[in-house]
């Protein structure tokens, strides 16, 4: 007979969600790769947009994951509602399918969902705390219904987490008290970023599109620096806009592969954000030896500590002040490249599969606990 698989043994089998618009989407590529490591297979279900060829490629790299795809709109994105009932009915079935011992979601609607398994959430981000942070004033009414939705799927998982301990605590004030919460930090493979020789020049990196990474506090400052500031990322957001630059060097969308090459030329990262729960555009950039000048918010303070400068998002002139300083003191320069190296390293996949297997047995826990709470 098989022995009865316990608490304190991992998942075999995991089912998770990953949106294919943001930076939710490599986080997940990098924690399945890592599961995979550990002996554990997982069907990643995807929402937003169909894959993109090198995200294709990307999944298709991995040896222990299979891929389920779809473009339902998703949760944040506008009028959305009747695309996320029907990827509720979809993740059901495959969980049907696919019978995981765990339900790993990467977004809030889903969290009611009536899931055999137990589920873990991950708060990467949300409207509300991102309309606070940029805006400077409370979402309005229209998010009243999202309000809703991710509140009531925040109380039905088992065990929430976000990679941030400032991003739990704007979930809390939000949302209210959730079910146990734990923070686990991000992680890149520090194999594929590494510094080069270094270059003349400032990189930002990100959705060009999102007011949150504040890219227009840098084309605002560009003619007032003596080094080029060239901009990686989506111009256009899901529904077609996009924001006009006129000093910024955009790259485009670059292939990861591509933008590894920049990063390890580039001599500093500017990444002024209003808004970034965690942040992987500056990890990879600090991985790849870049000095970096951040906005000076909660989240990002945890993460970076003394190995950055930081400035306050709406501060043009220190904006200006921090970037003319490195660009003028080639050693201070190199310290803090190496000091954000040291700091980045820190942020290992191992560390990141490990955390996350304690805390699928968390979850479990949680579930079967709830059970037998209702049953005694």
């Amino acid at each position: 007979m098989t022995p009865r698989k316990t608490i304190q043994d991992n998942p075999r089998r995991v089912l998770m969600t990953a949106d294919t618009v943001g930076g939710v989407w490599t986080y997940a590529i990098d924690l399945c790769r890592a599961l995979n490591q550990n002996g554990v297979e997982v069907a990643l279900a995807t929402m937003g947009a169909p894959l993109s060829q090198g995200q294709r490629a990307e999944a298709l790299s991995l040896r222990a994951v299979e891929v389920f795809e779809s473009d339902f709109r998703l949760e944040w994105m506008e009028d959305p509602w009747y695309d996320v009932e029907r990827a509720g009915q979809w993740l059901l079935g495959l969980e049907e399918e696919n019978r995981p011992d765990l339900i790993h979601l990467n977004s809030f609607a889903h969290g009611v969902l009536p899931w055999r398994a137990p589920t873990l959430m991950m708060g990467h981000s949300c409207v509300l705390s991102w309309w606070r942070a940029v805006k400077g004033e409370p979402a309005p009414s229209r998010w009243a219904r999202y309000a809703s939705v991710v509140r009531q799927g925040l109380s039905k998982a088992d065990l929430t987490a976000a990679p941030t301990r400032a991003m739990l605590k704007t979930l809390e004030e939000n949302y209210g008290r959730t079910k146990p919460r734990l923070r686990i930090f991000n992680a890149r493979d520090t194999g594929l970023f590494a510094p080069a020789p270094k270059e003349d020049f400032i990189l930002t990196a990100g959705r060009l599109w999102d007011e949150a990474k504040n890219m227009r506090a840098l084309d605002a400052i560009a003619p007032c620096l003596s080094w080029p500031v060239y901009a990686a990322g989506a111009e256009h957001s899901p529904d077609g806009d996009a924001p006009q630059f006129a000093n910024l060097i955009k790259l485009g969308t670059q292939p990861s592969g591509c933008l590894a090459q920049w990063m390890g030329r580039a001599a500093i990262y500017a990444a002024p954000a209003y808004y970034e729960p965690f942040g992987l555009s500056i990890l990879e950039a600090a991985l790849s030896g870049c000095a970096l000048v951040l906005g000076d918010i909660p989240s990002l303070r945890e993460v970076w500590g003394d190995s950055a400068f930081f400035v306050h998002p709406k501060d043009h002139p220190s904006l200006l002040g921090a970037l003319d300083l490195l660009i003028g003191d080639n050693d201070l320069r190199a310290f803090l490249g190496s000091e954000a190296r040291a700091r980045a390293l820190q942020f290992s996949p191992g560390r990141m599969a490990s955390e996350h297997l304690a805390a699928y047995r968390m979850a479990a826990e949680a579930r079967y606990s709830s059970r037998r709470h209702l049953c005694a």
